[in-house]
């Protein structure tokens, strides 16, 4: 943890906790991981320099009201953007609203899951949008990982007490291979449904 974003966090409390939160939720990167972020904020709460109730909150706020504000950007103009997408992106207006209506009816705890995964929280919430998933559903599910992701953080940090540091070095390194590999993994997934999306329309153009 750089020695002047402890201090920010020290000197600032709960709105620092809130805004550093927030601010990556939306998209704009802090100097460190957010996890690093919570561990130390769960620190300080196990030494009694803020309050542990008020941290949890702050946190827990942070990444609920960041990510849906992120979810209600793609909510009010995925239409815009499908509209206006460049033709080699294989992504079609009908493919979307079925998907929609799916994770609407059945895939609750779909955006649970995506969003407690490393690199993938934000996109899940930019899904989410994108495909108008209903609010009722995303906020109440996003609710819920933000008590267990922001949340569960915070309460790693308050009980490693002095011990923080180390277990926050350990999950900074495994973050670094943990995104390494899921980039791979969607380059992949996404270099193959381009493949197949290739191959399908030349079927119908020779069709």
């Amino acid at each position: 943890m750089p020695p002047e974003l402890a201090g920010y966090i020290s000197s600032y409390g709960y709105l620092a906790i809130f805004s550093l939160v927030f601010l990556q939720e939306i998209g704009i990167p802090n100097p460190v991981p957010n996890e690093l972020v919570l561990l130390f904020s769960g620190f300080l709460a196990s030494t009694g320099t803020l309050s542990f109730p008020l941290v949890f909150l702050s946190a827990v706020a942070g990444d609920f009201i960041g990510t849906t504000l992120l979810y209600f950007v793609f909510y009010f103009f995925g239409k815009t953007i499908i509209a206006k997408k460049p033709r080699w992106i294989p992504i079609h207006k009908e493919h979307i609203e079925r998907l929609s209506n799916f994770i609407s009816k059945k895939d609750w705890w779909g955006i649970y899951l995506g969003r407690l995964i490393p690199y993938l929280r934000g996109y899940a919430s930019i899904a989410a949008g994108f495909l108008q998933l209903k609010p009722k559903i995303f906020l109440t599910m996003v609710f819920l990982s933000a008590v267990t992701w922001s949340g569960g953080y915070v309460i790693a940090g308050k009980l490693m007490g002095p011990y923080w540091q180390t277990f926050a070095d350990k999950i900074g390194g495994t973050s670094r291979i943990i995104y390494i590999i899921l980039a791979a993994l969607l380059v992949f997934y996404f270099v193959r449904q381009l493949r197949k999306w290739r191959k399908s329309h030349k079927d119908k153009e020779l069709v």
